[in-house]
């Protein structure tokens, strides 16, 4: 599975921004029992789970996003997206998406939020 994160920016604490990450190399029956995640690393900490969605849709979150993240899913598009709300300065970081099943990783999205 190859996965291309993208949709990261700069924005002032309080705003909003949508990733996505689009699967290729994978067929759409796989992409749909996969366990799909979007992860996050700061600079100097190490990388953690922001949120993740199974094939059935079920989701679970990091606890510092809860309430302002959601996770959601495109199965005809082979797509999962992020849309991220009240931004803090804290949720500066890489942003990654990752395939369970292939334990793939996209390349990474750049999220900087400014105060």
């Amino acid at each position: 599975v190859q996965l291309q994160a993208f949709g990261g920016g700069l924005v002032q604490a309080g705003g909003s921004l949508r990733l996505s990450c689009a699967a290729s190399r994978t067929i759409t029956s796989v992409f749909n029992r996969d366990t799909m995640g979007w992860y996050r690393q700061a600079p100097g900490k190490e990388r953690e789970l922001v949120a993740d969605i199974t094939g059935s849709g079920t989701t679970n979150y990091g606890d510092s996003v809860k309430g302002r993240f959601t996770i959601s899913r495109d199965s005809a598009r082979k797509r999962i997206y992020l849309q991220m709300n009240n931004l803090k300065p804290e949720d500066t970081a890489v942003y990654y998406c990752r395939s369970t099943w292939s334990d793939s990783w996209g390349q990474g999205t750049v999220v900087t939020v400014s105060s």
